[in-house]
């Protein structure tokens, strides 16, 4: 199934993306137009032939360069001639090195890369941070040997606001936007009303709240979507999941997600404003349900509650609201504290396996905190880890974005590690 056919099928909801999971794809490609293709990988390449060479919307990962390269090869043999990186991430920034390899072997000129200007900033953090940013996407995708790059390719051109880029024939409108990241680029084709998105739009309610990750921009991230959705597109190609083929479903879709945004950011706003605390904003504001519903924005990646905290986290800075939580004791303090009253850390543990049991949500999330308190008093009780193992497990089984079962799922992994070594 090509890439617009599986659309087609999610849009209507013959298959959902819990089954297609916008993270998805084997780097397949789709010719979407007259010289133009997309390749389905973890993170998506929107290709365009032009008289002078290939341009490309992002580049790939590290892992799916070679593949995007020869998948690529079967469509068109052109050099690469210029590469628009949407934004910084490295699931989208590293397939110009086998290009280059490419162009030295026969003679080619080199590829020019293109990104906004704060782009290179953020390859200097991911160099500084590379130990950081192994383990939290150990975490987040379960994949314990994961190992974060310390060389990136760099851009040769870089600009602030737009930039009209010119290659064989071909005019790219690069504008820049505020919103997973600093330093993210849509691009508009406006003679072939092809719309490149990247990740501000990704067939999941948008990752905006990554809770391991640095900061995201709800309300600015809006108002692109918002623009992008006054163009007229006819087709999106977004930086995951699948393309959008039809001028009514692309504006529909970015203007809902935009909706989505703006929706969480000024509950939230308005109960920061009020002087509710973070615990409060998160446990009252709601993503409206119809939203979640649309096959392009449910909640499999990143989701709501973790949005309104980095809202929060914009404009309130890390003081919750709770003075205890300003100037805290060692959580392993409090912990032994608690499991005294209790009678024992085990009372809090066997506390634990009770709430969880009914399955209900407000008992898992208490007893996550019962069974992590428990663990914590008594760090080399393996009863209690067995509890903590099956609490979290639960967890993670409970829920539908990546983000919060990669969480859970690693503190079943922790603590499965003490019991059973083997299972860890």
């Amino acid at each position: 199934m090509d890439a617009l056919e599986l659309s087609d099928q999610l849009w209507t909801g013959t298959i959902t993306t819990v089954e297609k999971h916008p993270l998805g794809g084997s780097a397949e490609l789709t010719e979407v137009g007259p010289g133009a293709a997309f390749v389905n990988a973890l993170a998506n390449v929107s290709a365009f032939a032009t008289e002078d060479g290939l341009v490309l919307v992002d580049t790939g990962s590290e892992f799916m360069a070679g593949l995007v390269h020869q998948s690529l090869r079967t469509w068109n043999q052109d050099r690469l001639h210029t590469a628009v990186y949407s934004h910084g991430h490295v699931d989208h920034v590293f397939g110009v090195p086998v290009f280059e390899e490419e162009a030295a072997a026969n003679g080619w000129a080199m590829p020019t890369v293109v990104a906004h200007e704060d782009l290179p900033a953020r390859f200097d953090r991911y160099i500084l941070t590379a130990g950081y940013n192994a383990v939290i996407n150990q975490r987040q995708f379960q994949v314990p040997g994961l190992r974060w790059p310390t060389e990136y390719r760099y851009p040769d051109r870089t600009y602030r606001d737009t930039l009209e880029v010119e290659v064989g024939g071909l005019s790219l409108e690069l504008h820049h936007a505020r919103g997973e990241t600093d330093d993210h680029t849509w691009t508009w084709i406006p003679e072939r009303r092809i719309l490149c998105s990247g990740d501000l739009f990704i067939w999941a309610t948008p990752n905006g709240g990554n809770p391991q990750k640095v900061q995201r921009y709800a309300r600015e991230w809006a108002v692109a979507l918002r623009e992008m959705a006054g163009l007229g597109a006819e087709l999106l190609l977004p930086g995951h999941g699948v393309p959008i083929a039809g001028r009514d479903r692309v504006k529909l879709a970015l203007d809902e997600t935009a909706e989505l945004l703006e929706s969480l950011h000024d509950q939230t706003v308005a109960m920061m404003n009020a002087g509710a605390r973070l615990d409060e904003i998160i446990h009252s504001v709601r993503a409206p349900a119809h939203l979640l519903e649309r096959p392009y924005l449910r909640p499999v990646y990143d989701e709501p509650e973790f949005i309104v905290r980095n809202i929060w986290r914009l404009y309130g800075g890390w003081y919750d609201g709770n003075p205890a939580h300003l100037k805290p004791a060692p959580e392993a303090d409090i912990a032994m504290v608690l499991a005294d009253l209790a009678g024992g850390a085990t009372k809090l543990a066997e506390r634990a396996s009770r709430l969880a049991a009914s399955g209900e949500d407000a008992d898992l999330r208490l007893a996550g905190h019962l069974a992590e308190l428990a663990a914590l008093a008594a760090p080399d009780d393996l009863g209690i880890h067995a509890v903590r193992a099956a609490v979290f497990g639960q967890r993670a089984a409970a829920e539908s974005s990546t983000m919060a079962r990669g969480v859970f799922a690693w503190a079943t992994s922790e603590s499965r590690s003490r019991t059973d070594p083997g299972r860890s």
